[in-house]
């Protein structure tokens, strides 16, 4: 058995696991207007994200390895 044999040719009838209507797509998932929906919905805009400087905390001791002289 090869694994292109598992794969269907064509869309698929399942039915949609966010709003239960009997779909036919590409893909398993959520439906058409369930995906432009979740875009509209979940669509964020991108930000500047401040980020602190790494400091270790202080029971952290150097690599041993590295302080031999």
């Amino acid at each position: 058995m090869n694994d292109t044999d598992a794969v269907p040719d064509g869309p698929l009838e399942f039915t949609c696991p966010r709003c239960r209507l009997e779909v036919v797509e590409e893909l398993y998932g959520p439906c058409g207007s369930c995906r432009s929906t979740l875009r509209t919905l979940i669509t964020a805009e991108a930000r500047e994200v401040d980020a602190a400087a790494y400091e270790p905390k202080m029971n952290v001791t150097p690599n041993a390895v590295a302080l031999k002289d």
